[in-house]
């Protein structure tokens, strides 16, 4: 992660990805106003040339952090997503999925792009570019522009949210293992476990100055890649056959395998913030493009580690193949290790965005002279509420599933669709309107997505 960025830019579409943080540095004075008519024509204006960066981006910069906001514990989900597949199954999965949602990352970011010429302003966040699509969309839609981009910036914070209660259950799961290898019949409950990290992300997430949280993003990293190295040791050490594991499973589980890698693989909240500050925006999308070469790295990755861990470890594999590893052996053990201080510091990352979103659309309604106690009462009230939803919700691998079926189905598949369609209506669906046809499909897919897989998810978690 970079830390080369002006915090003091640090705005409302800024992201905080469990590898650092991303600031948009845009302020938007159109938003919310009337767009005249001849507005919402194409215009002349080069959103491009317009940027003022103090520090923008090369295109290797731009794919360096892209890549990290992507490759993080996510991809140790990855086995068990294989075992609600098979092999196979799983392998051309993951292809698919991954050039479905690159797809819609495209979206995003090319209606972005287009939306900024029309609007006059040089680059827009996610929320942002929602409200700018309303605001010049068919005339029956412009009326719900503000409210169409609160409702997307509280489902920005309930994402991120749901992630840290994920993760909170990471950390439950992995230092349970350790206590229970140096302590054997310690009689401590899931809920005593969840207590124990109450008070130290109660402590942590009161800081509210970016950077003295940022530093840790590079810390986080290196121990994330430890453990991945680590985890891919053991996976390769004593390999069964290829064969042992059947190809595909039953198509019941799907929804879970879905959720699973779109929640691993999805970073829509990060893509814009990128694309914002590269020196050569243009090159962000397109063949080969950055997006493109990025995306294909993160799913052949996601695609190895998936299919090696699940060979390996077959229905065994867990939420986070961490879990796997045997607690007896040093390198293991450290790994376990490395897990929780990484995932812990990514917590207190992920957490700040939620809340600076959160107290932008509530600190109206607090006095001044109360706002230092308000965020923080706010503060801890998020925080407990991310570890109750830990201690409530029993397995890693069906909350992951749960949260990518119902959050990042919404955000990365659904919502790009419908705001591409919404700004091509009036400028033209193309030929025989496959716009209209191809958006539509991913619209349903997603949809799809969304209730399959929570449906699924919650019998999961329901059963056990």
């Amino acid at each position: 992660m970079s830390n080369s960025y002006n915090m003091k830019e640090f705005s409302s579409t800024a992201v905080i990805t469990e590898n650092g943080v991303y600031p948009s540095n845009i302020s938007i004075n159109t938003m919310g106003n009337k767009i005249k008519e001849n507005d919402v024509e194409k215009s002349d204006y080069d959103p491009f040339k317009n940027r003022k960066l103090e520090h923008p981006n090369s295109d290797m910069r731009s794919f360096a952090n892209l890549l990290k906001s992507s490759l993080g514990s996510g991809i140790l989900a990855m086995p068990a997503a294989f075992k609600n597949a098979g092999t196979i199954a799983g392998i051309f999965g993951t292809i698919i999925l991954g050039y479905i949602c690159t797809h819609c990352v495209y979206l995003l970011v090319k209606t972005s792009q287009e939306v900024s010429r029309v609007s006059k302003v040089p680059s827009l966040g996610y929320a942002e570019t929602v409200e700018a699509v309303f605001v010049t969309g068919p005339r029956p839609l412009r009326k719900m522009s503000r409210m169409v981009r609160i409702f997307i910036d509280w489902a920005m914070a309930f994402t991120i949210l749901g992630a840290c209660a994920v993760y909170v259950i990471l950390l439950v799961d992995s230092v349970r293992q350790i206590v229970d290898h140096f302590f054997h019949d310690n009689g401590m409950t899931t809920t005593m476990y969840c207590l124990m990290f109450l008070f130290p992300i109660l402590a942590f997430t009161q800081i509210k100055n970016l950077k003295y949280l940022a530093p840790f993003s590079g810390f986080a990293n290196v121990l994330l890649v430890l453990t991945f190295l680590i985890c891919l040791y053991y996976i390769c050490l004593d390999f069964p056959d290829l064969d042992i594991r059947p190809m595909s499973v039953d198509i019941g589980r799907l929804p879970l395998f879905i959720g699973t890698v779109i929640f691993a693989m999805e970073g829509i909240g990060v893509v814009l913030p990128v694309e914002n500050t590269m020196d050569k925006p243009e090159h962000f999308l397109g063949c080969p493009g950055v997006l493109n070469i990025t995306m294909t790295v993160v799913v052949l990755l996601y695609m190895i580690m998936g299919f090696l861990g699940y060979v390996r470890y077959g229905d065994e594999a867990m939420g986070s193949i961490t879990l796997n590893l045997p607690t007896s052996e040093i390198p293991a053990m450290m790994a376990k290790v490395f897990i929780v201080l990484a995932i812990f510091f990514t917590y207190t990352l992920q957490f700040y965005v939620p809340m600076e979103i959160v107290w932008r659309n509530t600190k109206q309604y607090v006095a001044q002279k109360h706002h230092n106690i308000a965020q923080a009462v706010m503060r801890a009230v998020f925080a407990t509420l991310t570890v109750a939803a830990a201690a409530t919700l029993p397995r890693l691998e069906q909350v992951i599933g749960l949260e990518g079926a119902f959050f990042y189905s919404f955000l990365g598949l659904i919502a790009p669709s419908i705001i591409h369609l919404i700004f091509s209506w009036e400028r033209g669906l193309g030929k025989y309107n496959w716009i209209l046809f191809k958006d539509s499909a991913l619209a349903i897919f997603g949809t799809f997505v969304l209730v399959t897989g929570v449906t699924q998810s919650i019998r999961e978690i329901m059963s056990l």
